[in-house]
């Protein structure tokens, strides 16, 4: 039996909803690194914090806020302990040495993207 397999789905360049996406994934790891440098936090907590800080630009859902914390948990980037408040568990994520590291290597590279994206939209059409 042969399935038929489904066209690949065509994408619109031209979309600024794609560029906005793609940007807003690459972004999202960055934001978490950001907002764990100022205080240790749980997941919903770094969630609302990096839309708070980007004006809503990066809003995490769960869905994917919490793979990317388990990724910094196992690459060392952050500790996590549990803690009680009001009956509940939560995880409490703090950036480790490694971590701060990671942010800073990132926004080197963010800040060194931007002037190549600044000056190629400085030329013409």
């Amino acid at each position: 039996m042969h399935r038929k397999q489904a066209a690949p789905q065509r994408i619109d360049y031209t979309d600024r909803a794609y560029w906005n996406g793609i940007i807003k994934m690459s972004l999202s790891k960055f934001f978490i690194l950001s907002v764990l440098r100022r205080r240790p936090m749980y997941g919903y907590e770094v969630a609302r914090e990096v839309e708070n800080s980007t004006a809503g630009c990066c809003s995490p859902t769960e869905g994917t806020i919490y793979p990317v914390l388990r990724e910094f948990e196992q690459g060392g980037y952050v500790t996590v302990r549990a803690e009680t408040v009001s009956g509940r568990e939560r995880k409490i994520y703090a950036l480790t040495k490694k971590g701060r590291k990671a942010f800073s290597v990132a926004a080197d590279a963010w800040v060194e993207v931007y002037s190549f994206v600044r000056a190629s939209s400085e030329v013409p059409d």
